[in-house]
């Protein structure tokens, strides 16, 4: 099981990632997120990351660690809520915060991975998202010019992979993952299980292989809960 895709290990995966790059990350919430290669940079102690990806953990898991050791310079994302470390660090200037809606965030990721530099949506106008950007009108409806985003790497979390790199995400752990996969420049993606080509339905394969650059199989996988939430017993 050795090819060229299939790294040895997350300190491998991450090597070349340097200070000041682009990283779009899959996940949402705690769901799937690639927690293994987030650890990997935070042992590398790359900073001055600009992070794209729904949401950024929580104060003590996934991207919530890379900032809570200050790598991270900004984000852009949907959801900011869960990270008392991430309000203290935009209220005192030291996070630049990019605030998107969640379907024009996940547009401009997959327009990025499709090669489509912009595209116009109605979400947004009339809002602090909207400023500085162009807009126009279609059918009697104002829209606002939104750019696709590609990275320079992009990190995902997948169920199964064969040795060429079709990956297999398991039910809502798909959610980001899928996309983020094509929008980064070099993709590396952790996973649960690693098998030969051959081994994997055709029809089940989310992400072909000719976006993922690097594999690591995982030897832990936390898959943490965000909020439990359980029925009341009456």
């Amino acid at each position: 099981m050795t090819t060229r895709k299939v790294m040895q290990s997350f300190t491998e995966a991450v090597e070349d990632v340097r200070d000041g790059c682009t990283l779009i990350v899959g996940g949402f919430g705690l769901c799937g997120i690639p927690e293994n290669g987030i650890m990997a940079l935070k042992n590398k102690g790359v900073k001055e990351l600009t992070v794209v990806s729904n949401n950024c953990g929580v104060d003590d898991w996934g991207l919530g660690i890379l900032l809570a050791n200050k790598q991270i310079r900004k984000m852009i994302s949907s959801y900011v809520g869960e990270n008392k470390i991430f309000e203290q660090q935009y209220l005192s200037g030291e996070l630049e915060v990019e605030l998107v809606p969640q379907g024009t965030l996940a547009e401009r990721i997959r327009a990025g991975g499709a090669g489509i530099p912009a595209f116009f949506v109605p979400a947004g106008v009339g809002t602090p998202v909207a400023d500085g950007k162009e807009q126009r009108m279609f059918n009697n409806r104002k829209y606002v010019l939104e750019q696709g985003i590609v990275g320079d790497y992009a990190l995902v979390k997948a169920w199964k992979a064969d040795t060429l790199g079709n990956l297999v995400y398991r039910k809502t752990a798909r959610n980001f993952n899928p996309i983020a996969a094509t929008a980064g420049k070099i993709t590396i993606a952790e996973v649960e299980e690693i098998v030969q080509p051959g081994e994997l339905d055709p029809d089940s394969i989310h992400t072909p292989g000719i976006y993922v650059q690097r594999m690591i199989k995982c030897s832990t996988n936390e898959k943490r809960i965000e909020r439990r939430t359980v029925r009341t017993t009456h």
